[in-house]
Formats: structure tokens, C-alpha cells, sequence
């Protein structure tokens, strides 16, 4: 009888071992933002890769997709996956930054990924080109302008490296040409920016498109700060001989003392001091109270993103052979509250796509 037991035990756990061994491997997964996940930006990025997950099989339902949200990491029945910020909007100078690339690369390291996404310029830059030729695939999003600046790939056809990924278009133009078409009489614009990656990539392919002629107004003037002093100064006068103004980022503002400034307490002073129409490039501009928006989607950059993930981890596609290219825009967005503030009357013949019903910044306390 004993010996019946010992090989009926042997049989199950040489069962249980061969099971084991046919089961899937978990893909691991690391995630990288280059922001905080309190920006409009980033959660707009978190949905995109959350309904890429589940549709693509890598996380089993929506409620695994929220606590992912909550929580920055989520291990489902076929992937683990886990996210890190490095806050680089606020914490932005040298030895911030070298601070967080070093804590996160122990992080990376000890959790030992199948591949690693990387969330905006700071993420791609400062974490991609520690890991560009190594074992590990890369994928981006949300870079700015062309991604060959930060020496990851040899082009956009064929990145030849570990590295591939989307990145945003802008349709900046596509933005002017909107908002010419809701306030058809503005002939000016001038551009308010932070003096970040993102800001300044933006600036240069606004003015390079006035320079080259294809816009439809004329530049009266740029400001690229981080000193909230200067940024809110120089709006003023410019709101005084400029039709119209495009927003570019505004994160990385401070004031005197160094402190950093919400996105939605600078919204907020706008919205309420400068009584000219705007436009952006991202929804979550119009969310927080801008006038119209062409949206370079950030949805669609974390989705196309984790898209190419699928490609990579399921379908063993070479990283290297895999084409750079921006995702397609959003829609034509209006923030109604923003419309009737400057009592402009939006109509069909204006091609609005989307529409946004209250200011963000110009509720609750800001």
C-alpha cells in the first residue's frame, strides 16, 4: 500500500511539474512616466495603455485596469506589470533628475522586465538610452517633434536598435486653422510656454511653421519661462496687441521661492485675466478651460504604444524593424464654458468633433 501512495504521489507532482511548465510565461512589464499621475496628461496616457491591456489580453478585465490606475502595479493570469513617475515637471534640474534616474534603474533591475515602456521626452531620453542595445526592448511614447534627437534610432523606418515607439505629431497647424475658423476676424497669435523639453520642442515647430508661411496668423511675440512672475507678466502684454493666444505647457512653472505651481492654478489666473481666444494641442488643455484644441491625443499615444508592446512580447516582432510613427489625431475639441465666456457662438459650419462643458481651472479653488 505504501508503495501504491509514494508513486501516486510521484505521478501528481510529476503532473502538477509538466502543467507548470506548459503554463504561459507572465510578461513582465515596466512602465515608465516621465510626469506625475495627477496631470490631465497622464491620465489621458494611463487610459490609452489601461484599454490596450485588456483588449490586447494582458490584463484580464476593467477592474484589473483601475487598480493598475490606483495602485502602479497589477500581476493578472498573463502579465505583471509595473509603473514608476519620475515627476520631472516639478522636480526638473540636474541632481533631481539624476536622483530619480538612479532610484528608478534599482527598481528596473530588481524587477527584471520582458520589455520597458517609457512615457515622454524625460523617460525616453534619460532611462532609453541607458538600456539602448541591451537585451530588454523599449517602447515609447509621447516624444516630441522627431525621436531621432535623443540618439535612439537610426530612423524612423527602421530604428535599428531594441528601441521603437510613437510619437506626437503636435497638428499645430491644424490648431491655428481651427481656431480661425470659430473667430474668424483674429489675424495675430502669441504663444505662452514653459521652458520644458516639451515646451520648447513646441515653440520652435510653431514659429519654424510661421516662418515657413503656412499659418494663418501672423506671431506677435513667444514667451518660454519656468518663472510664473514672467509667464503671467508677458501674458498681459501680449493679450495687448495679439488676437488670439496658443497655450503650450505650463507645468513647469515656479515662483520665487522655487515652489512649483499647478497646472490648474496658472489655468485658472488665465481663464480669469485674459479675455482673448486660445487654442492647444491637447485635450487636456481644453479640459481645463482652453477655448479649442486639435487633439494630439495622449489616449492614442499610450494605446499605439502598448500596441507595439503586443507586436513585440506576443508576436516576437523585432523592435528594430518596427516603423516610428505618430498616432492619429483626436478630435476638434471646444470647451462650451470657455465659448460663452468670450461670447462666441459655436455652429455647426465650425467642424467642432467633441465638446468639453465646464473650465477645470475655473472651479473649486483655483
Amino acid at each position: 500500500m505504501k508503495k501504491i501512495i509514494i508513486l501516486c504521489t510521484i505521478l501528481l507532482i510529476s503532473t502538477v511539474a509538466f502543467a507548470a511548465s506548459k503554463r504561459p510565461k507572465k510578461s513582465k512589464i515596466f512602465i515608465v512616466s516621465s510626469y506625475h499621475k495627477t496631470y490631465l496628461w497622464s491620465q489621458d496616457t494611463q487610459k490609452g495603455l489601461c484599454d490596450a491591456m485588456v483588449n490586447f489580453g494582458f490584463l484580464d478585465n476593467k477592474d484589473q485596469a483601475d487598480k493598475f490606475t490606483k495602485n502602479d502595479y497589477i500581476e493578472s493570469s498573463s502579465a505583471i506589470v509595473k509603473k514608476a513617475w519620475m515627476d520631472t515637471k516639478r522636480k526638473n534640474t540636474r541632481s533631481e533628475i539624476a536622483v530619480t534616474v538612479n532610484r528608478l534603474m534599482e527598481e528596473i533591475t530588481e524587477f527584471s522586465p520582458d520589455l520597458i515602456m517609457l512615457g515622454d521626452d524625460n523617460a525616453t531620453n534619460y532611462i532609453g538610452n541607458q538600456y539602448i542595445d541591451t537585451d530588454i526592448p523599449v517602447v515609447f511614447w509621447g516624444v516630441n517633434g522627431l525621436p531621432l534627437k535623443y540618439g535612439l534610432l537610426d530612423s524612423l523606418e527602421k530604428p535599428g536598435h531594441n528601441i521603437t515607439g510613437v510619437y506626437q505629431a503636435g497638428y499645430l497647424k491644424e490648431c491655428v486653422e481651427f481656431l480661425k475658423k470659430i473667430v474668424p476676424d483674429i489675424k495675430t497669435f502669441a504663444i505662452l510656454s514653459d521652458d520644458s523639453p516639451t515646451g520648447r520642442s513646441k515653440v520652435k515647430e510653431l514659429q519654424n511653421l510661421h516662418e515657413s508661411g503656412v499659418l494663418q496668423l501672423e506671431l506677435t511675440g513667444c514667451v518660454v519661462t519656468n518663472s510664473v512672475e514672467e509667464w503671467k507678466n508677458k501674458a498681459l502684454e501680449l493679450s495687448r496687441y495679439s488676437d488670439a493666444f496658443f497655450i503650450l505647457n505650463h507645468n513647469s512653472l515656479k515662483d520665487r521661492t522655487g515652489t512649483p505651481i499647478d497646472q490648474l492654478e496658472i489655468g485658472g489666473w488665465y481663464l480669469k485675466n485674459i479675455k482673448k481666444p486660445e487654442c492647444a494641442h491637447e485635450k487636456q488643455f481644453a479640459e481645463e478651460g482652453m477655448l479649442s484644441v486639435c487633439d494630439d491625443s495622449g489616449f492614442n499615444q499610450g494605446y499605439e504604444a502598448f500596441a507595439l508592446t503586443n507586436r513585440i512580447l506576443i508576436n516576437n516582432e523585432n523592435p528594430a524593424l518596427i516603423a516610428v510613427k505618430a498616432p492619429l489625431r483626436g478630435p476638434f475639441i471646444v470647451n462650451k464654458e470657455r465659448a460663452k465666456i468670450l461670447g462666441i457662438v459655436i455652429t455647426e459650419e465650425m467642424g467642432v468633433e467633441s465638446y468639453i462643458e465646464k473650465c477645470l481651472a475655473l472651479q473649486g479653488n483655483y
